[in-house]
């Protein structure tokens, strides 16, 4: 299924009767569509050969890039096979094979990198905990719920830019720094938005986790660090918010994303900020190394953290990576010093 009214091609929800198919002993039953006949046929057909090879595993999302008779001709394809959630410990006890199971297809443009797996996966999730077919929900909740992927699961980072605009500066700044957001006087999906926005915008899963502890423990323990949004008025008004020219480039690279209204891309361009972030970090922790034994090498730490934009954040993360470290730990208070003057 894909986004209403956005120009792409349509995925399909179908069931399977058996865990591990074959050619021989499964069947497709087509549930809900708003493809066009023909397509629906191919879509079928190519998710029937992902079935037959053992492809789909129960509730691991994949996607790949699909041919279908629609104009845009080749789409992007999300695909999950998954079991109710109900039914699958029951399935699992009593070793039911019969225990139907489904296959959800999202299609929208023609991307094909998975940026937005992750969301889709969690999206399966709660339809696999609400989903009931028994109980005559197909039309009440399933379809509404499928009609409305593209805009819960793939437009948050989207509307986050439209709404904060220039303001967007903070919101990276405090995600990349584990600074706390409190949003205030916000409708449930504005602040949902906000929240998944700074969620992607972390570091988290690219740093150690020890670390992102330590620096979630540590900005908290910061007076007065939390940032607070106000959406009581037609733009957010922030307090406490922070900045660093690292952040300002990438919140005008957002902006100008915005001009092609592809949410693909937004995603696209907040993996690429984590990822020079990621280098930048990298970077200066080779720096620091180096300075443990080498006084020139300590100037260029320096020299690094003052053209980078980001050395306020950078700092900090490598501060608290190296806290067990002393010979490091004392080239980051050096750092510290240099960066204070």
């Amino acid at each position: 299924r894909s986004p209403q009214g956005a120009g792409s091609g349509d995925g399909s929800p179908g069931s399977a009767a058996a865990e591990t198919p074959s050619a021989e002993d499964f069947s497709l039953s087509l549930l809900d569509t708003n493809l066009p006949a023909e397509a629906e046929t191919e879509l079928r057909s190519f998710i029937a050969k992902r079935l037959t090879k053992g492809a789909l595993f129960e509730g691991m999302g994949n996607v790949a890039s699909v041919g279908l008779s629609i104009p845009e001709n080749k789409v992007g394809c999300y695909y999950c096979r998954f079991q109710q959630e109900n039914l699958l410990e029951t399935a699992t006890l009593e070793s039911d094979i019969n225990a139907p199971e489904y296959v959800v297809c999202f299609l929208g443009g023609s991307e094909k990198k998975d940026t937005f797996r992750l969301e889709l996966d969690k999206y399966i999730q709660s339809l696999k905990i609400k989903l009931d077919l028994e109980q005559k929900t197909l039309e009440t909740y399933v379809k509404p719920y499928l009609q409305s992927w593209f805009e819960d699961a793939i437009c948050p980072i989207q509307r986050v830019v439209q709404l904060f605009q220039e303001k967007l500066t903070a919101l990276l700044h405090a995600a990349l720094g584990y600074t706390p957001v409190e949003v205030k006087n916000a409708d449930e999906r504005t602040e949902k938005d906000i929240s998944r926005f700074v969620a992607a915008a972390s570091l988290q899963g690219l740093v150690q986790e020890g670390t992102m502890t330590s620096l979630c423990i540590a900005m908290t323990e910061e007076q007065h660090k939390s940032m607070i949004i106000d959406c009581s008025g037609p733009q957010p008004q922030l307090h406490n918010a922070g900045s660093n020219r690292f952040c300002e480039d990438w919140m005008h690279a957002f902006l100008n994303g915005a001009e092609a209204g592809n949410p693909f891309l937004f995603r696209q361009i907040l993996e690429n900020f984590k990822l020079k972030a990621i280098q930048d970090i990298n970077n200066l922790k080779r720096f620091i190394r180096q300075a443990e034994m080498n006084h020139y090498a300590l100037f260029k730490c320096y020299m690094f953290l003052k053209n980078c934009g980001s050395g306020d954040i950078l700092l900090k993360i490598v501060k608290v990576e190296h806290a067990e470290m002393p010979e490091a730990r004392n080239v980051v208070t050096v750092l510290e010093e240099f960066m204070r003057e």
